[in-house]
């Protein structure tokens, strides 16, 4: 017969855990709203850079700016890997660290070589710990990220790209795809890719309206001339610039509200777990009491049978 002790220090044990777990859960819920009112208010803009970078370039002269250089292999890879700092987010860390992992050994088997830029303490002792040396390392910004971070992993990246270190960047991280789902992303920045954002996350900037239908379509735009005030040169350096601050702050946004939906995920789940698992020990525990309870009585009765003999 099970120990009554035992099982009721448990259900305390288990009703503690929950109260745990429940109080995170509501603290990640609360942080969801903010962190998705900011990657809801950044991706207009995320789009227009993306959209003016490439519509732009077609019209200047690729010496003008040594990003838009497609160079002739892909030797040198920077791979830019985002995590939390903390845990307790279910699979949202180890999604990106194994995809992240699978692909360097793809660029690795085919003569290449990887860096890493390492965002958040997840990866950082992921990396550390498999003898990989992050090339920049970013900590206790996972959930709260600044534009001073995007710009140094920008900064490093376009340095790297012109002067020829670094052939490829690319950004993996967790997209927050609502409050509840997150859908793991491989966004190539560098060399600047046609995929426009919206393929790329799977979202739908406008509804079509019924006003759609009446207006009149161009089977071909008009071509015309661009000049570039002051240069091409200055110009494709701004939007260049622009454009790989936006693509890392827009990415270390989306998944810091990414991190917050998975945690809230995971914390309810627990909870779940911790309210069933109470009540099947409240179960086991009066079933073992009745059980107690019968035995007493059976040698009391026992016994009083035995006196009267």
């Amino acid at each position: 017969m099970p120990n009554l002790h035992n099982i009721e220090r448990r259900i305390n044990s288990v009703t503690s855990t929950k109260q745990i777990t429940r109080t995170m859960e509501m603290v990640a819920a609360a942080k969801i709203r903010r962190a998705t009112e900011r990657v809801t208010n950044a991706l207009p803009w995320a789009i227009a850079v993306s959209d003016m970078l490439t519509s732009t370039a077609r019209y200047a002269h690729l010496d003008s700016e040594p990003l838009l250089k497609i160079h002739d292999e892909t030797r040198k890879t920077l791979l830019i890997v985002l995590t939390s700092d903390r845990g307790l987010a279910g699979g949202f860390n180890s999604n990106v660290l194994r995809y992240a992992e699978r692909l360097m050994r793809e660029r690795q088997s085919q003569g290449g070589e990887v860096s890493v830029v390492a965002c958040g303490k997840k990866a950082i002792n992921y990396f550390s710990y498999r003898k990989v040396l992050p090339v920049l390392e970013f900590r206790d910004l996972s959930s709260d990220p600044t534009f001073e971070q995007a710009t140094a992993i920008a900064n490093y990246a376009s340095e790297g790209y012109a002067a020829g270190e670094i052939d490829e960047v690319i950004i993996v991280y967790n997209h927050a795809k609502n409050a509840a789902e997150q859908k793991l992303i491989e966004q190539q920045v560098l060399p600047v890719s046609q995929t426009s954002y919206e393929e790329l996350l799977g979202v739908k900037i406008r509804e079509k309206t019924v006003f759609d239908d009446f207006v009149e379509k161009e089977e071909e735009p008009h071509p015309g001339d661009v000049d570039f005030e002051p240069g091409a040169e200055e110009v494709m350096q701004y939007l260049m610039n622009a454009y790989l601050r936006n693509c890392v702050f827009y990415a270390l946004m989306d998944s810091a509200a990414g991190e917050q939906g998975a945690r809230r995920n995971a914390m309810k789940s627990a909870t779940d777990n911790a309210e069933e698992m109470v009540s099947t020990l409240t179960r086991m525990y009066n079933r073992a009491r009745q059980g107690a309870i019968t035995t007493e009585i059976n040698e009391i009765v026992g016994g009083a049978a035995a006196l009267e003999e």
